[in-house]
């Protein structure tokens, strides 16, 4: 880094590549540098970042101020694992960092910023794949122990229906109706059990997140405003295209569940993202996922606590909710080798999915 700019030159060029988030602050902690990951991270713009100090960033009692001081007192590279880095604005984040000083400016610092919660919401979708699985068996079980008698109960109430008068029908439908809801709910419970492989093939995800949008506009997001940022040139994701139309379908529903009565908005994102691996099986491969679609609102957010199990089966945050949606979702996700997160604090809900790209022997 030179004094009379702060453009990165061949450093920066490195640090540009980086998929972590590096900030170069002054003495008096000014933003004088950051990389592209770190306007992810922050998300804001170089130019505006410049503009702030970490005080602006950070939360005022963030132990991130006492590392910086640390690293300053030792003159030192000082580094300290998860340390809380949630904000009104970005909600719960926790991170490995690395202050390093530097020599050039004169009392500058390096930050170097390693994101703990992506792989933590990811342990925790796992665990809900497990609550999942479990219910492989229990659906099935219901489906055989329920599904029989509930038509009986609701047989036998239509038999009775036909001797009553109009006026005496209500107890009968009150019982045709919640033996239809039952039902509806042990349909969907038994989609958990469904094991059975499916067909994959290139799927433009652009066309499936078309369908999605022309269906929320024609139904349930009349009024909304739906806006798309695409990336053109992204691969075909390898999948099944009704089941991929069924998790985006369910993210907008949901999303436009939240919405404010006026300005709600939801954005349709897709992104590549090269560097974005998990491991996977045993054997600890390597499963590049680099296809990102998101899907924000700047509704209401969910509340913190249930955050963390999202995912779970009967989970909701609606009042007639069955709680099996996002469960669903976060099942054919992973059952196309995706993993499916979310970030939210009130105003700003943004459920991230990444899956893989199809290959070249696919297509």
């Amino acid at each position: 880094m030179r004094t009379e700019s702060t453009e990165p030159t061949v450093s920066g060029t490195i640090a540009n590549a980086l998929p972590m988030p590096i900030i170069l602050l002054s003495s008096k902690l000014e933003v004088l540098y950051a990389n592209p990951a770190a306007e992810q991270f922050f998300d804001t713009g170089l130019t505006l970042l410049r503009k702030q100090t970490l005080a602006d960033l950070m939360a005022q009692h963030s132990p991130l101020f006492q590392l910086v001081e640390q690293a300053a007192e030792r003159n030192a590279s000082t580094a300290e694992r998860d340390i809380d880095l949630s904000t009104p604005r970005h909600g719960e984040r926790v991170a490995d960092v690395t202050v390093t000083p530097v020599p050039d400016p004169e009392g500058a610092m390096l930050l170097t910023i390693q994101e703990r919660s992506l792989a933590q919401r990811m342990d925790r979708q796992l665990m809900s794949r497990g609550a999942v699985r479990s219910m492989h068996g229990m659906a099935a079980v219901l489906a055989h122990e329920i599904k029989n008698p509930l038509a009986g109960i609701r047989g036998a109430a239509q038999l009775l229906e036909e001797v009553l008068s109009p006026d005496e029908r209500e107890m009968t439908q009150l019982i045709i109706v919640e033996s239809d809801r039952i039902r509806t709910l042990i349909d969907r419970m038994e989609s958990f059990g469904d094991t059975r492989a499916f067909a994959r093939r290139p799927v433009n995800i652009h066309e499936v997140l078309d369908r999605v949008r022309k269906v929320a506009e024609t139904s349930f997001a009349r009024g909304v405003t739906i806006l798309e940022t695409f990336d053109p040139s992204l691969p075909p994701v390898l999948g099944d295209r009704d089941q991929l139309i069924q998790v985006f379908l369910n993210l907008v529903r949901n999303a436009s569940d939240a919405l404010p009565e006026a300005g709600g908005e939801i954005t349709l994102t897709t992104g590549y993202r090269p560097g974005v691996k998990f491991g996977s099986g045993l054997a600890g491969d390597r499963v590049s996922l680099p296809l990102e679609v998101t899907v924000r609102d700047n509704g209401s957010g969910v509340p913190q606590d249930l955050l963390p199990h999202i995912f779970d089966p009967f989970v909701t945050t609606k009042v007639r909710g069955t709680g099996l949606g996002l469960a669903l979702v976060a099942k054919i996700v992973g059952d196309h080798g995706g993993v499916i997160e979310c970030d939210s604090v009130p105003g700003r809900t943004m459920f991230c999915v990444l899956l893989p790209k199809a290959r070249a022997e696919d297509i």
